[in-house]
């Protein structure tokens, strides 16, 4: 490899697994891993991972493909991540926040898939908000403002002022903290919804 050629790493976390790439200047791919992460699936369809076992996935993937890439790691220019829209709960330090049943902090990932909030979800939509029109007219349970209600209702604990839920693009947010010790922070709309 040339000691003046720059590359790039893409890191993608999906539903089962962590994978990363090494790519020249050009989008060639020089050098890929994989590693599949833990998934706890529980009644009333809860789908939940650990922010902290798919950070160790990231980072083994990153290695083990630098590694087998050949390249420098000073070599690399740049780092994108892309992840499912999953919804990370962790504290104001970081360190996760259960939202399991049995309290387990290290399950602190409500999954895409998981629709434990479906409640929440016919709530919103009863209301026919005109917001609704942003979201294909209704809205879904896989999608992060139900599962925020749910988490209110049945771990207030976990809402307190110290507490940071990772939103939107949940997992990518995860990436971001654990790389630079910053939240993302977004523009946002506020919708006040009837009830409690």
């Amino acid at each position: 490899m040339s000691s003046t050629a720059r590359y790039l790493i893409g890191v993608d976390v999906g539903s089962a697994s962590a994978r990363a790439g090494v790519f020249d200047a050009d989008g060639n791919l020089l050098a890929s891993a994989k590693k599949n992460i833990a998934t706890f699936h529980a009644s009333g369809h809860r789908v939940e991972q650990s922010g902290n076992d798919i950070w160790r996935a990231v980072c083994h993937c990153v290695r083990r493909a630098v590694t087998q890439s050949g390249i420098e790691p000073a070599a690399v220019a740049g780092i994108g991540f892309d992840a499912t829209c999953s919804l990370v709960v962790v504290g104001e330090n970081g360190a996760p926040l259960p939202v399991s049943p049995g309290g387990e902090a290290e399950r602190n990932i409500i999954v895409w898939m998981d629709h434990r909030a479906a409640q929440q979800a016919d709530a919103i939509n009863a209301t026919a908000h005109p917001v609704l029109k942003y979201v294909g007219g209704r809205i879904s349970p896989e999608m992060e403002v139900p599962k925020l209600l749910w988490l209110k209702a049945a771990s207030p604990g976990n809402l307190h002022p110290g507490a940071a839920v990772l939103r939107s693009d949940g997992l990518p947010d995860l990436a971001f903290h654990r790389r630079s010790g910053a939240f993302p922070v977004y523009g946002h709309l506020q919708v006040e919804l009837p009830g409690p």
